[in-house]
C-alpha cells in the first residue's frame, strides 16, 4: 500500500512504525472473513481493511470525522485478522497508533472521556473494585474454595527447588479467586514454588486500551522494576493465567522500544513471560492424567490464539491428560468480551457472545473452560452451564 505521510510525522518513531505497517498491507481482503464485526455488520469500514484506510487517511492529514473513531472503537482488537493475513500486517500495533492519533485530532465528547476514565480507574484500583464486589457479591463468579486454599497455604511452608512469579491480575482475585489458587496448587504439585504479585500491579492493558497510554507506561515500568528484582532473586519465569494480561506483558518490549533505559529491561521481561499453558508444556504432567467421560468444551480466547499465537496448546494438553473435548465451530472468532468492549459496545458484544455460546453448547457440555477471566465472566453471564478456567480441571 502506498502512503503519503507528512515528512515531520515520518521523522518520529510512531510515524515510521505506522508507515512500515501500512506499506506491508496489500489490501487483499483476506482479513474480512476473519473479522467478527464485519461478519455482523457487513460494513467495509468495520473491517480491518477499512479501518486501515481510516488510519492511513488520518496520518496523511486528511479530514477526520467522529465516525472514524466510532469504526475504530467497534474493533475488538481480537487480532484474528493478523492470524489470517498472508502479509504479516501488525494490525494491533497500527490500531493503537490510529486510535491515539485520531483522538488527538478529534477529541471525544466529555461524557465519553469521563466514562472511560471512570472504568479504567475502577478496574485498576483494587481497593475500590474489591469494595464494589463486597457491596454487590452477585457480580462475583465464585468464592474461594476453603479446602483448596488450605492445600495451597500448607504447601507454601515447604521448600521448592524452583520458583516462578505468578501475575495475580486486577479483578481476578475478587471475581474468581479459585483460578489463582488452582494454578498455585498445580505448580506446587510439580515442585514449583509460587511468588504471587500484589493485586495492585496491573499489567497496564486496561489503561492502554482506554486512552490512558501515559498511565499504562507508568504501570509497565513499575512492573518491570518489581519483576526484574524477582528474576534476579531466582524466579525462573513470569507466569500469566489470564491470556489478556499475558499478551500485554509480551508487548512490553514494543511499547518501550524508544526508551533507552527500559527497552533492554522490557525485553528481558518478555523473554521470561509465559502463559501457564506454555510453562506446563515443559513439565511432566503424568500425575494429572486421568480417565474421564466428562463432557468438556474449550473456548480459546483471542488473546491466547491470535495475540500470543498459542492456538491449540491448551486443547492438546487437556486431550493428552485424558479429557474429552468437543469440537467448536468458528473457534477463531471472538466471544465479544475483549477487555472493556462488553461495557462500551454492549449490542455487538452480546451478539458475539450468543453466537459463541451457540457453538460451545452444541454438544451439551457439562462445563465450558477458557483461559481468560474476561471471557469467563462474559460467557457465564449468558449461560447456566458452568464456565471455569481450564487450570481448575487439573
Amino acid at each position: 500500500m502506498q502512503t503519503q505521510i507528512p515528512v515531520d510525522l515520518l521523522k518520529t518513531e510512531t510515524g515510521k512504525t505506522a508507515d512500515k505497517i501500512l506499506r506491508s498491507c496489500v489490501h487483499c481482503g483476506f482479513c474480512l472473513s476473519a473479522c467478527p464485526t464485519y461478519g455482523l455488520l457487513g460494513d467495509e469500514l468495520d473491517s480491518p481493511r477499512g479501518r486501515i484506510y481510516l488510519i492511513k487517511n488520518a496520518l496523511e492529514g486528511k479530514e477526520v470525522s467522529d465516525g472514524s473513531l466510532v469504526h475504530l472503537d467497534r474493533c475488538l482488537t481480537c487480532r484474528s485478522c493478523e492470524t489470517t493475513c498472508p502479509s504479516g500486517v501488525e494490525y494491533g500495533h497500527l490500531l493503537d497508533i490510529g486510535r491515539e492519533f485520531i483522538e488527538q485530532k478529534s477529541p471525544r465528547p466529555l461524557p465519553q472521556r469521563v466514562m472511560r476514565w471512570s472504568v479504567r480507574k475502577t478496574l485498576t484500583s483494587p481497593g475500590l473494585f474489591n469494595l464494589l464486589t463486597t457491596l454487590w457479591p452477585f457480580a462475583r463468579h465464585s468464592r474461594a474454595d476453603s479446602k483448596l486454599k488450605k492445600l495451597v497455604e500448607a504447601a507454601q511452608t515447604q521448600p521448592f527447588p524452583k520458583q516462578v512469579l505468578l501475575i495475580s491480575g486486577c479483578v481476578q482475585p475478587s471475581l474468581a479467586p479459585n483460578i489463582n489458587l488452582a494454578t498455585r496448587n498445580v505448580l506446587h504439585k510439580l515442585g514449583v514454588g509460587v511468588i504471587e504479585t500484589p493485586q495492585q500491579q496491573c499489567c497496564g492493558a486496561v489503561d492502554h486500551h482506554l486512552s490512558g497510554s501515559e498511565d499504562a507506561l507508568v504501570k509497565v515500568k513499575r512492573n518491570i522494576d518489581a519483576w526484574l528484582s524477582e528474576l534476579d532473586h531466582g524466579a525462573e519465569a513470569i507466569i500469566s493465567n489470564a491470556s489478556g494480561c499475558g499478551v500485554m506483558i509480551k508487548d512490553y518490549a514494543h511499547l518501550l522500544k524508544e526508551d533507552r533505559e527500559y527497552a533492554p529491561k522490557a525485553q528481558r521481561i518478555v523473554e521470561h513471560t509465559m502463559d501457564i499453558s506454555e510453562y506446563l508444556l515443559q513439565q511432566d504432567l503424568s500425575a494429572f492424567k486421568r480417565e474421564t467421560n466428562q463432557n468438556v468444551v474449550f473456548q480459546s480466547p483471542c488473546t491466547l490464539q491470535h495475540g500470543q499465537k498459542l492456538a491449540g496448546l491448551v486443547e492438546k494438553t487437556l486431550v493428552d491428560l485424558g479429557f474429552r473435548l468437543n469440537p467448536v465451530a468458528d473457534a477463531h472468532l471472538c466471544c465479544g468480551s475483549a477487555g472493556t468492549y462488553s461495557i462500551f459496545q454492549k449490542t455487538l458484544s452480546h451478539q458475539l457472545r450468543d453466537n459463541k455460546l451457540k457453538n460451545l453448547l452444541k454438544d451439551e457440555p457439562e462445563v465450558i473452560v477458557t483461559a481468560n477471566i474476561g471471557c469467563l465472566m462474559h460467557l457465564q453471564n449468558g449461560t447456566k452451564t458452568p464456565v471455569k478456567h481450564w487450570i481448575e480441571l487439573l
